[in-house]
C-alpha cells in the first residue's frame, strides 16, 4: 500500500468516526457544528480579500461574505424569517441596536448586510488581531473600539459624522456582551449617544431566542429564528437628559418583541418535536 493510499484510509477512518460521533452524540454534534462554523466562517469572510483590496473600508465588502455565510447558516440546520423590511430606509443613517445571543449572531449580520445600505459594526478590538478574519472585518468597514476607554468615545464620536456626512447604518450591541437568557441585560448608553449626536434615528432589531442552542449542555441542533426589523426610533429634539428614558423605553420595546418571537418560535418548535 502506498503512502498516498494509507493517508486516504486514515482520512477516511476518521470521517467515517466523526460521522458516527455527530449522529449518536449531542455534545459531538455541538462542537462539530461550531467548529464548522468557525472555519467555514473564516474561509468566506476572508476569501474574497483580493477583492475587497479594490474598494477598502467600503460596506458593500461584507456582500459577498455574507452571501456565502448565509449558505453556511442553512447547512447547519439554521432558517430565518425577516420581518419589519418595511421599516428599513436606506435613504439616510441610523444607529442600528441588536440583540447579542453567541458568536452565530455573524449569521444575523449576514442576513441584514444587503438589507441595510452602508451598515458599519462596532467591534471589540480583540477581533481585529484575528487574522485573517479581522483584516476581512477591517476592510468591510468594521469600527474596532477599547470597551470603556476614551479611544472608545472618540471612535464612536466620528461614526457620529460618518452617520450624518455618509448616511451609514452603525450596528451595535447594547448590551455590551453576549447571552442566552430570556431577559436581555441592561443597555449601555453609547449608542444612544451617538444617536442623539448625529441627529439620527435609532433601529431595533431583535432575533428571537436561539431555543436549537445550549452552551451550557453543549447542544446544537436546527431550528428557526425571526429576525426583526422595528420601526425606527426618532432623536431630533431629544437632548443628553432625555436620554436614560430613551434608552429604558427603547429596552422596554425590544424586550416584548424579544419574549413575544421568542415564544413563537419555541411553540412551532415544541409542535415540530411532538
Amino acid at each position: 500500500m502506498t503512502a498516498f493510499n494509507s493517508i486516504n484510509v486514515v482520512l477516511g477512518c476518521i470521517m467515517a468516526l466523526v460521522i458516527i460521533l455527530f449522529t449518536i452524540s449531542s455534545m459531538a454534534r455541538y462542537y462539530i457544528k461550531f467548529t464548522l462554523f468557525i472555519v467555514l466562517s473564516l474561509i468566506f469572510a476572508t476569501a474574497p480579500l483580493p477583492l475587497m483590496m479594490l474598494r477598502p473600508f467600503d460596506p458593500k465588502n461584507a456582500l459577498i461574505p455574507a452571501a456565502l455565510l448565509r449558505i453556511t447558516a442553512r447547512s447547519l440546520g439554521i432558517r430565518w424569517k425577516v420581518r419589519g423590511l418595511e421599516n428599513v430606509d436606506n435613504s439616510r443613517g441610523a444607529v442600528i441596536l441588536l440583540n447579542h445571543q453567541s458568536g452565530l449572531d455573524l449569521y444575523v449580520l449576514a442576513v441584514l448586510w444587503p438589507l441595510m445600505a452602508r451598515c458599519t459594526v462596532v467591534s471589540k478590538r480583540s477581533l481585529q488581531y484575528l487574522v485573517p478574519f479581522g483584516t476581512a472585518a477591517w476592510m468591510w468597514g468594521t469600527v474596532f473600539i477599547d470597551r470603556g476607554a476614551q479611544s472608545a468615545r472618540d471612535a464612536l464620536n466620528k461614526q457620529a459624522d460618518a452617520i450624518k456626512t455618509h448616511k451609514r447604518k452603525l450596528l451595535l450591541f447594547p448590551e455590551g456582551t453576549r447571552h442566552s437568557g430570556d431577559r436581555l441585560l441592561p443597555f449601555r448608553k453609547g449608542a444612544f449617544h451617538v444617536a442623539v449626536a448625529a441627529r439620527a434615528p435609532i433601529q431595533p432589531v431583535i432575533v428571537s431566542k436561539y431555543h436549537f442552542l445550549d452552551s451550557k449542555r453543549r447542544r446544537f441542533g436546527s431550528g428557526e429564528i425571526i429576525i426583526t426589523i422595528m420601526p425606527l426610533i426618532e432623536t431630533e429634539g431629544v437632548d443628553k437628559d432625555d436620554i436614560t428614558a430613551l434608552v429604558d423605553k427603547t429596552q422596554t420595546d425590544m424586550q416584548e418583541e424579544f419574549s413575544r418571537t421568542s415564544a413563537e418560535t419555541l411553540a412551532r418548535r415544541n409542535k415540530f418535536a411532538d
